[in-house]
């Protein structure tokens, strides 16, 4: 366990000392705390034979630790790195015997793959998988974006009582998300799904924020059987719908936040945004930053409801990713939620 961890501990423990000097019983203190019955009576025995000191931690069990604390930033430091600045170009895992071998080469010391995880979590490291990031992301232009554009995006919302709307898209065939679900050990569950691939759900979405208001979200939903000269992707007209109609819906003036997609920068979508300067303003995300915008939370639960689905066609597709839009429309705290997850915050409008 560890520092931070075992001063939680001594501070739960000292929490029940003081209810333990009001009389109340472990039962009661367990129940509380949300600790083992075993655990409140044994810290009773001991408090009754030492007070509040016989409750003091000890110190970290087991052995010592065998590199000191400037060894550990440093093998922090390394892991930090990354496996290719350690010599691993083949892939980007850490793995236990990786570690084992970096252990060895900088210290000279030798771990067990088991001691190697008990240091791991020691020093604040956990299992996880990755995420994502484009190598052409520009880092500095996103946290300018955050600081300057998102401020003035505010600024401009706040002075004409306009929505802060973010726009993407997303898609889905017949072939649905892998979801994790129980089954007999040795016996890995089969989904039948569709083998022909034709068919496919675009979605295009619209996240509206305001501070002084619940959030809304508008969508349009196309359905491409794959047939021949179908357009399998959304137009210009769908996106100058969708706008439209969130901004008679809102009966106010639309901040529209969207990428650098070839069907929002085309021709036809520009005259449709110059044509409406007295309530659209157009602002574009940084380029391969999807983690600015929130609409990729909506995308993210919307398909989270839909692993390991059978969908007989393509038609009973669309009818359930409407059905699971229609959810996260009437759950507001929901899509505010979606904007906690960029980082981004709605500041209070100033009375």
């Amino acid at each position: 366990m560890s520092a931070e961890g075992r001063a939680r501990r001594e501070k739960v423990r000292l929490q029940a000392a003081q209810m333990f000097e009001q009389g109340i019983k472990p039962t009661q203190v367990a129940r509380f705390l949300r600790v083992s019955t075993k655990s409140a009576y044994q810290w009773r025995w001991r408090w009754r034979s030492g007070g509040e000191a016989a409750l003091a931690s000890k110190g970290a069990g087991g052995n010592a630790c065998r590199l000191d604390d400037a060894q550990l930033a440093r093998l922090r430091a390394a892991l930090d790195l990354g496996p290719a600045a350690c010599g691993w170009t083949e892939d980007q895992r850490w793995t236990l015997a990786r570690i084992t071998t970096l252990i060895g080469r900088l210290f000279h010391v030798r771990y067990t793959l088991r001691g190697t995880s008990y240091l791991l979590h020691r020093i604040g490291f956990s299992p996880q998988v990755p995420a994502h990031r484009a190598a052409e992301r520009d880092e500095g232009a996103i946290a300018a974006w955050r600081t300057e554009t998102w401020a003035k995006v505010q600024g401009l919302a706040a002075a004409t009582g306009a929505w802060i709307c973010f726009e993407d898209e997303a898609g889905q065939n017949l072939r649905p998300p892998k979801a994790r679900t129980w089954a007999r050990r040795g016996h890995t569950p089969v989904v039948r799904v569709s083998g022909k691939g034709s068919g496919r759900v675009s979605v295009a979405g619209l996240v509206c924020l305001r501070p002084d208001a619940r959030g809304h979200l508008f969508y349009r939903v196309r359905i491409h059987h794959g047939r021949k000269g179908e357009r399998r992707s959304m137009s210009e007209a769908d996106y100058a719908e969708l706008i439209a109609a969130a901004h008679q819906q809102l009966h106010a003036p639309v901040i529209l936040i969207w990428d650098n997609l070839n069907t929002h920068i085309s021709a036809a979508m520009r005259a449709f945004t110059s044509a409406h300067p007295d309530w659209l303003t157009e602002v574009r995300l940084p380029s391969y930053a999807p983690d600015l915008n929130p609409a990729e939370g909506v995308w993210a639960n919307m398909k989270n409801g839909l692993g390991n689905l059978m969908a007989r066609d393509v038609d009973q597709l669309a009818a359930i990713i409407k059905n699971r839009l229609k959810r996260i429309q009437y759950r507001p705290e929901l899509i505010g939620g979606f904007l906690a997850q960029t980082g981004l915050t709605l500041e209070p409008e100033p009375p």
